[in-house]
């Protein structure tokens, strides 16, 4: 197989295996064969079939996105903004997410659209927390990423009826049924043809679940060496819920039950047992995350524009807890969901030290690969795979560039990403995609939301027009 080697780049974020760190190494080489690392330090002088100069370029790990859900939330653009249900604490899942869903048609394009905007902004692994669609695991492929298939499957689906009470309706052979389904995508998912897909296993929400779904399902992941994921403790309604139910905070049921672990991701954990909005009689559930080594998956936007947030990044990290993130929402921009997680979680202590940039970028990299099962992603290091971003550091919006990473989260962000790479081929160049027509997905899913608007009066407790339910900016004349 052909090595290249990118001679002389300016800087290299680096894996230093001895302090387990990311560190910035100048004037460093990087090579790569047959889609691994085999090289990264100074000086190589080893066989290379291609070179690519380094020069004015930080050659830096793929970042690592935990928790999206690419077929359905591209549609929402410009319409969930700015609304959430006041008598569901601001929550839109409940009330206005429904009547929004792609169709059938749409989803490619939805795909498309946030895969897209994944690479631009430096992403190389992608967890996709989908419902299952036709063609998913090729369009997924096409991509030319490394995404981890996540089918969701659920005892019961929630709606209200009147905008302050949601309800359940239960099906719980058909949550077995699903589940089982997910597991047969997964084993189809590792052995496609591209090699670039793995699977996670993922019960929907806490609150759609039973308890049998819940321990089959961890106890299936167990045997299958899977990561298991799930939606919880991401709203106030689902908090009382679960504490009506079962007596106990969403995580505390979830460790009642043994489902916390390394391999155990917790999609949001916003509302733990001494949240403000939660407040609970015990103050156990952030010491219950820790001491089991479960994740959380930390995605601010979509609820930051409700007005909710984590509380907060830095003091998870001090408790000890392994912290990865996520897109939930679109715009599928990691650089940009990280610089709101460093705004959000230092407004939130009041204290500009509550967390560093480098446990920012940890929780990109490394801590997203650990939640997944992988030491071969998220890092820079002979032997991990050759998944990397080249990030232009000339660009004006990266000088001065003291500090590139900084530059790159709190300035830059994706305008200087460069070139992407995954598995050793360049999947963006010069800042476009090379795998998928950005452009044209966009302009399908521009047409197909016309479609979804015209429907969501029906889908709607109240049929309102969705210049009620969702107003625009300005009124059209």
């Amino acid at each position: 197989m052909a090595i290249t080697v990118i001679r002389n780049a300016d800087l290299v974020v680096a894996w230093d295996a001895s302090t387990k760190s990311h560190t910035y190494l100048s004037d460093a080489d990087v090579a790569f064969e047959g889609g691994a690392l085999t090289f990264v330090g100074r000086g190589y002088t080893g066989p290379a079939e291609e070179e690519i100069s380094g020069r004015g370029l930080m050659v830096m790990p793929g970042l690592v996105n935990i928790h999206s859900h690419p077929s359905s939330e591209p549609m929402n653009k410009g319409l969930i903004d700015e609304i959430g249900s006041p008598g569901l604490y601001n929550s839109s899942l409940y009330e206005f997410m429904p009547i929004f869903r792609a169709d059938a048609e749409a989803v490619p394009s939805c795909v498309r659209v946030a895969l897209s905007e994944l690479l631009l902004s430096g992403v190389t692994t992608v967890a996709d927390l989908s419902m299952a669609h036709p063609g998913w695991m090729d369009l997924l492929a096409e991509s030319g990423m490394r995404v981890c298939i996540a089918p969701m499957f659920k005892s019961a689906k929630w709606f209200t009826k009147n905008g302050h009470v949601v309800e359940y309706e239960w099906d719980e052979a058909a949550g077995e049924k699903a589940m089982a389904e997910a597991l047969s995508l997964i084993e189809r998912a590792e052995q496609h043809e591209s090699g670039r897909l793995f699977g996670m296993v993922v019960p929907a929400q806490i609150d759609t679940c039973t308890d049998t779904l819940l321990k089959e399902s961890f106890q299936e992941a167990g045997k299958r060496g899977l990561s298991w994921q799930i939606h919880a403790a991401q709203s106030v309604v689902e908090f009382h819920e679960i504490t009506r139910r079962h007596g106990k905070t969403p995580i505390g049921w979830l460790d009642s039950m043994g489902l916390l672990s390394e391999r155990s991701i917790i999609g949001h954990g916003i509302f733990l047992d001494d949240h403000p909005s939660t407040k609970w009689w015990t103050d156990t559930d952030m010491k219950r995350l820790a001491e089991t080594g479960t994740t959380v998956a930390h995605c601010p936007t979509v609820f930051a524009r409700r007005g909710i947030t984590l509380k907060h990044f830095g003091r998870y990290k001090r408790a000890g807890v392994n912290m990865g993130l996520g897109t939930d929402t679109y715009p599928h921009n990691m650089l940009d969901e990280m610089r709101l997680v460093a705004y959000l979680a230092r407004t939130q202590a009041n204290d500009p030290r509550s967390m560093t940039t480098t446990e920012l970028f940890d929780a990109a990299t490394v801590g997203g690969a650990q939640a997944l099962g992988r030491d071969d992603i998220g890092r820079l290091v002979a032997g991990a795979r050759a998944d990397f971003v080249l990030v232009d550091v000339t660009h004006p919006r990266m000088r001065p560039s003291r500090d590139p990473v900084r530059s790159l989260v709190y300035a830059a962000g994706d305008r200087a990403v460069k070139d992407v790479f995954v598995d050793g081929i360049k999947v963006v160049a010069d800042g476009q995609v090379l795998t998928m027509d950005y452009a044209a997905a966009a302009e399908h899913l521009n047409e197909a939301q016309k479609r979804i608007i015209d429907r969501a009066p029906a889908q709607d407790w109240a049929h309102r027009p969705v210049e009620v339910s969702s107003p625009p900016t300005f009124r059209w004349s």
